[in-house]
């Protein structure tokens, strides 16, 4: 029988928070059977084309990683680029029944999940929500009755509620014209987010219920507002879901067990709460909105020059990869107060390791912290203060010791370029 991953509650750690907002911290997390094969017909993200240049960079990890951050991203996962069709279905229970309308629901989600997977993909994901039922679909059975709680794998307990799902949509739905589902749980269903966080994607499950002859594969079940109470949730609750369904594309859980402290604020997949942010160079190059013409491969011996534009704009080189061995590397990239990076408070030269050996939630990046023991730059309430002033800026260099690995941010041009020099032996 496989086993999935639980979920340790993740916790901010952010010193000087409030206890209501280190509550709401511990956010979505990942519910994933792992398939030795890929599920039929499943498109996955975006196949990345090994050339020459880039091949010592495309990092792999062994067989059984979970969403493993090898390049590229592993079949059976909703594709990435092009239209991509989301179906978001209500749902509601005897013993929780919906408050207010199931449209009002639906608008907590949207049109921001749109538009921030447009412009974290400089357009192209082209994201489309669709809701055919526009009411509250009852469950037959209580809430309770389901065994729902945070870790919980897909069986019995999802499996039923998908089944029971499938049942009363069925009529409506032809599930053949959806790449992922979003199930929107009433808020009144379970636990506070302030108590605990239920929201999970099961993906790449090649063990879901089948539904108009198409696997239930890719689903993510979205439950209490991350309301933190500082006022802010008309403009971050929706966030959830966009990390939820960064799942349903191949990508891990970059929190730990010890919160956001390996890589902050700087991808959407680590803090899903507090002001916006985006998602690393990294991921946009799994998941294809990077070209293979923006990444530079510096897997050669001595020096050489790069210049970077900032991940939050379009066009350009955004990422230079280090190889070190053949699952892992640097990666370098430039971040600044741009795109859905508004929480950033220190332009400049971010530097992380990406280990595509490790298994999700468990620290398969790592960024680098340009300025330790700050206690960061930020004052964005849910934002990881420590890393948020980690990137380095002209005239600092980073250097890993063991590997003689050297990157020197040796300037910054008017329009907001960066010049690095990265030195291996």
């Amino acid at each position: 029988m496989r086993q999935r991953i639980r979920r340790a509650r993740r916790s901010a750690g952010l010193a000087g928070l409030a206890a209501v907002a280190l509550a709401v911290s511990t956010s979505a997390s990942t519910g994933r059977f792992m398939a030795e094969s890929p599920s039929p017909g499943g498109a996955g993200p975006v196949s990345l084309s090994r050339s020459t240049a880039l091949s010592p960079c495309m990092i792999r990890g062994k067989l059984g990683v979970q969403m493993s951050e090898g390049v590229p991203t592993q079949p059976g996962y909703a594709r990435s680029t092009g239209t991509v069709h989301a179906l978001s279905l209500m749902v509601d229970f005897p013993d929780a029944p919906g408050r207010g309308s199931a449209h009002d629901r639906l608008a907590e989600f949207f049109p921001q999940t749109q538009a921030w997977f447009r412009t974290a993909s400089y357009g192209k994901l082209d994201y489309r929500p669709e809701a055919p039922i526009s009411h509250w679909l009852r469950m037959p059975k209580p809430f309770s009755a389901y065994g729902i709680e945070r870790g919980a794998p897909f069986d019995p307990g999802y499996r039923d509620l998908v089944d029971d799902i499938v049942a009363k949509a069925d009529p409506d739905v032809d599930f053949r014209d959806y790449d992922l589902v979003n199930i929107l749980v009433t808020p009144n269903a379970g636990p506070s987010a302030l108590d605990t966080v239920l929201s999970v994607t099961f993906a790449g499950n090649h063990e879901a219920p089948v539904a108009d002859g198409v696997p239930i594969s890719n689903a993510s079940f979205v439950y209490s507002r991350q309301d933190d109470g500082s006022g802010s949730y008309a403009e971050t609750g929706y966030r959830v879901l966009p990390h939820e369904n960064g799942h349903t594309f191949g990508l891990p859980d970059l929190y730990t067990q010890d919160g956001g402290g390996a890589v902050g604020h700087w991808d959407i997949m680590s803090e899903d709460w507090g002001a916006n942010n985006d998602m690393l160079g990294w991921h946009k190059w799994k998941l294809g909105w990077l070209g293979n013409d923006q990444v530079s491969c510096a897997s050669a011996s001595g020096t050489t020059e790069h210049t970077l534009s900032p991940l939050g704009r379009a066009g350009g080189t955004k990422l230079v990869f280090v190889p070190l061995t053949a699952k892992t590397g640097y990666a370098i990239e430039v971040r600044t107060h741009e795109g859905n990076d508004e929480a950033v408070c220190r332009p400049g030269v971010l530097v992380y390791k990406v280990d595509a050996g490790v298994d999700t939630g468990h620290g398969p990046i790592t960024v680098e912290d340009a300025t330790r023991n700050s206690g960061g730059c930020t004052r964005s309430p849910n934002v990881h203060a420590e890393l948020s002033d980690a990137p380095f800026t002209p005239g600092q260099t980073f250097k890993d010791p063991r590997t003689g690995v050297r990157i020197k941010v040796t300037g910054a041009d008017p329009n907001g370029d960066y010049r690095v020099l990265v030195t291996r032996k």
